[in-house]
This record gives C-alpha cells, sequence and structure tokens, in this order.
C-alpha cells in the first residue's frame, strides 16, 4: 500500500514538517487543524465557537480534497485551551456532526497565543 499526502489551499498550509492529511489504503488521518482563516492567514475573530467553525471548514477542505468527508470520520480528537469553553464548543460541535456520531476524545492543552481549539480526525473510507 502506498502511502499518499493531501495538500489543499482550501486550508492552512501546514506550519511544520506535516501533511494536511496522510491515507494509506482506506484510512485516511487528518492533521489537527486550528481557527486559522486560509484566505487571510489569521485566527478567525471571536471566541471559542467561532474558531470550532473555522476548524470544521478547514477539516472538510482536507476530507474534500481527499475524497472524503465528515460521515468517513470515525474519530476526532479535540484539544481546548479552557475547560469553561466546553459547553460552547459541544454546542457547535453538535451542530456541524451528524449520527451515527464519530468517537471522541477532548483533552485540555496549551495552544499558540490565540488558538481556543484544535481538532483531528481520522476517517476510513470506501476501498
Amino acid at each position: 500500500m502506498t502511502k499518499r499526502s493531501t495538500s489543499t489551499e482550501a486550508a492552512p498550509r501546514p506550519v511544520a514538517s506535516y501533511s494536511q492529511a496522510v491515507r494509506k489504503g482506506n484510512i485516511l488521518q487528518v492533521a489537527g487543524q486550528v481557527g486559522i482563516d486560509p484566505a487571510s492567514g489569521g485566527v478567525v475573530a471571536g471566541g471559542v465557537a467561532e474558531q470550532t467553525r473555522q476548524v470544521f471548514a478547514n477539516i472538510q477542505a482536507v476530507l474534500e480534497a481527499s475524497g472524503a468527508g465528515l460521515d468517513d470520520v470515525v474519530m476526532m480528537r479535540a484539544y481546548l485551551t479552557d475547560t469553561a469553553h466546553f459547553a460552547e464548543f459541544n454546542t457547535v460541535y453538535n451542530e456541524l456532526v451528524r449520527e451515527p456520531f464519530p468517537a471522541r476524545t477532548t483533552v485540555y492543552v496549551g495552544l499558540p497565543q490565540g488558538l481556543l481549539v484544535e481538532i483531528d480526525a481520522l476517517a476510513v473510507l470506501d476501498a
């Protein structure tokens, strides 16, 4: 099986040595996406809700560039900077993700200045 990477201008460019997504066989791993608008290169204005919406736009762009969609995602890992953001994050998450929901882990971490949420996704595609 060949390992292939995905790159799209519709999501922020990686800031280090990693791919936006990598596929091997029918498994696709989308790298952690943050609330950066790929057009401006800046963090979107607002709080955790606005950043979460941008994160999902970035994830969807990478999934689409890889021939996948949110319905192919089986696991998401969400990283929040503040436990107080969970309810607002979860409200937006529930607006954007349909049942059957992917498995999900949510942890609290330090992110670069101004970033409030990061999410990575694991998708399984049809052959």
